[in-house]
């Protein structure tokens, strides 16, 4: 991993040997990659208005500093639901408005960048579609933070040319996101991998999140691993949160209540601290 530019013929603009210190993005008064730990929460998807405006107000007031929602949901099933597409993000703009939060959402077609940047602070690109390198050329030129999703098979080298796909179009503003890897585990929806997260931080600038709710599927299991995710040096976590998660179009499985939420972020300053970092 540590010759990756060897390898490749070329000065690679994720390596930390190309820029020493941490690259730290700064979006409407959020900063990541810095001291603090950013919690980034909500619902697995824009379902309603109400909703939504429920789960923002009470993870803000436990402590999130972004808020996530997707409105158009790349589902195994064509029959699942899939997002509310141009209404979603209307929606998820104006709570994130509401609650003076940076809003975070997936755009999944190359052709949907300049509509979801019109109302997402953030793009993430999630984990299907981490290899698609037209999509990742695309966001290298534009000048909106992009979340990484790492693939779900991907290697940590994979994952690295991916996010050197978007800095070489000349987009700095990448986040990358650790978000479980495909194994022969049945009983998690895939495995965690935070040894990526440390490795990563040690030959990468770019600042790191986990995301332990896809990691794992398990609502039980993402608040422990969340806080393992802290101790191995990430700079935030992304959880899914819903008020009713037994009644959630999608995801409600892996979705923490407000409650949990509360307990979690209490939890995750201790840990913070333990680590030389703070959580507010």
């Amino acid at each position: 991993m540590k010759n990756l530019s060897a390898k490749y013929g070329k000065d690679m603009l994720v390596l930390r040997r190309n820029k020493e210190e941490n690259t730290v993005i700064k979006v409407k008064g959020c900063v990541i990659g810095q001291e603090q730990i950013v919690a980034v929460a909500g619902p697995c998807a824009v379902e309603n208005e109400d909703m939504l405006k429920e789960t923002a107000f009470k993870v803000r007031a436990a402590g999130a500093l972004i808020l996530r929602a997707g409105a158009y949901k790349p589902r195994t099933s064509p029959y699942s639901f899939q997002g509310l597409g141009e209404t979603g993000l209307k929606i998820l703009a104006r709570i994130g408005q509401e609650m003076n939060m940076p809003v975070i959402t997936e755009v999944m077609d190359s052709e949907d960048i300049a509509l979801v940047a019109e109302y997402a602070d953030i793009l993430q690109v999630g984990a299907r579609n981490m290899h698609n390198f037209s999509l990742l050329r695309k966001l290298g030129k534009i000048n909106k933070p992009v979340v990484l999703k790492r693939g779900l098979a991907a290697t940590i080298e994979e994952w690295l040319l991916a996010a050197e796909y978007i800095l070489a179009g000349g987009n700095d503003k990448v986040i990358l996101c650790e978000r479980g890897v495909r194994t022969s585990e049945p009983w998690t929806r895939n495995t965690l991998d935070l040894s990526a997260v440390a490795l990563v931080k040690e030959i990468s600038h770019l600042p790191v999140l986990v995301d332990p709710s896809h990691a794992t599927g398990r609502r039980s299991l993402v608040i422990p691993m969340a806080k393992a995710a802290i101790a191995a040096g990430a700079d935030g976590i992304m959880v899914e949160v819903h008020p009713e998660p037994e009644k959630a179009l999608s995801d409600g499985e892996q979705s923490l209540t407000p409650r949990e939420f509360s307990r979690l972020m209490r939890e995750l300053e201790e840990v913070a601290r333990a680590v030389g970092r703070r959580l507010r």
